[in-house]
């Protein structure tokens, strides 16, 4: 196997040559598996042991993808953010367990339940004192168990609740439920990761979000690791954040989806371990010599700004997407002609060795919704297009 950590022009070649050989010939969202393996394998090697796993569904949204990542982890757990998803995994996949990854107004949870296969397992995620009561009173309604984890504001700001006696009336209000049940706390905190080590201020971000997690277990009576509390789910983490977790003194599962794929926001100090793994291709249509923009052919001696050497124009089958170019080096998204979602103009330099459908490459800078948009997914491994992963129906 080839050097996971090399983009150059002899990988682009061979996707080129595999996408050419699947009569591929539209924009196309591929992940190479071997390279998905490897950060799965990597991201495992992390987690301390005892560790467990949620998979975020919402940035791997494809049901194929899900259970080749579930195959390889052996987790049944699953991170969901919108109805439409929640009721294709239970459907699909009747063994998963569950956690919304954001609060869905009351009225999701009630489609869910009428339409919903008998059995599925779903905690609900539930940020506020007045959600909290819409779901308690669903639940007496339809007179079924109706698991609740409750949302922590551990630094990032976005709502959930404070550690303070809010949250301990919310947990003991779900004890003393006859029908919904205290599952539970999540603490997401992802600002960690975009604070600067400067002044210790990540350190001292961390600090404050884990002081708070603690205090939040103790309000909630979950600050043993022993009995009850080890059947709680206690959810914190997310891609850039993973590696901070080196026990479960805090919590016992931490959330990752997007770090499988690594797309460009996640190209970090702390994530350096893990590979590209997804790749967005698209037929170059046009490769013109020089650099003409709209409007300059009636300005007699003004030329269009453009970077040092670039002297030729390609446009793209399609563009305007979350992603960077990253092949042929040298390619720019001309930002003064502006972009397009049909026919994207981008220059290189002189010595571009582009030709018409030749590929440009992209890099998502992100999975949840770049890998919605093109699609089935082209899995590539050993030189060729392996298979196609159909991707769920585009949501929030």
């Amino acid at each position: 196997m080839s050097d996971l950590n090399t983009l150059d022009g002899a990988y682009f070649g061979k996707l080129q040559a595999a996408l050419n050989a699947a009569a591929i010939a539209q924009p196309t969202l591929i992940i190479d598996r071997a390279r998905l393996d490897a950060n799965i394998e990597t991201f495992i090697g992390h987690l301390p042991e005892g560790m467990g796993y949620r998979i975020v569904a919402k940035s791997l949204p494809s049901l194929p993808l899900l259970s080749h990542i579930r195959s390889k982890t052996g987790t049944d757990r699953l991170m969901t953010f919108n109805l439409a998803m929640l009721l294709e995994i239970a459907r699909e996949m009747p063994d998963a367990h569950q956690l919304l990854g954001k609060p869905l107004p009351v009225a999701a949870a009630r489609k869910f339940y009428a339409e919903a296969p008998a059995g599925a397992r779903v905690q609900w995620l539930v940020d506020t004192p007045e959600r909290l009561a819409q779901y308690m009173a669903l639940a007496d309604e339809l007179s079924l168990p109706m698991d609740v984890v409750l949302e922590l504001d551990v630094g990032l700001h976005r709502g959930g609740f404070a550690a303070d006696e809010t949250l301990k009336a919310a947990a003991d209000a779900l004890r003393a439920s006859n029908t919904a049940r205290f599952a539970g706390l999540m603490g997401y905190e992802p600002h960690i990761a975009k604070m600067p080590q400067k002044h210790g201020l990540r350190d001292k971000a961390v600090d404050s979000a884990w002081e708070i997690y603690r205090r939040a277990r103790v309000l909630t009576d979950c600050s043993n690791n022993t009995g009850a509390a080890q059947s709680l789910t206690l959810n914190t983490a997310g891609s850039p954040t993973y590696r901070l977790y080196t026990d479960t003194s805090l919590a016992n599962e931490v959330s990752a989806g997007s770090i499988l794929v690594k797309p460009t926001d996640f190209d970090t100090d702390m994530l350096e371990a893990h590979v590209p793994a997804s790749f967005i291709a698209t037929p170059a249509l046009k490769v013109l010599d020089g650099i003409n923009v709209a409007g300059f052919d009636l300005m007699p001696g003004r030329e269009p700004e453009m970077p040092d050497g670039h002297a030729k124009t390609v446009y793209t089958f399609g563009g305007n997407w979350m992603a960077k170019p990253v092949w042929p080096e040298g390619l720019l998204v001309n930002e003064k002609y502006g972009r397009s979602s049909n026919q994207q103009m981008m220059t290189g330099p002189a010595d571009l060795a582009l030709k018409p459908d030749d590929f440009v490459f992209f890099r998502p800078t992100q999975s949840e919704a770049v890998l919605l948009q093109f699609g089935d997914i082209a899995v590539y491994e050993d030189g060729a297009i392996v298979d196609t992963w159909p991707v769920f129906g585009a949501s929030a």
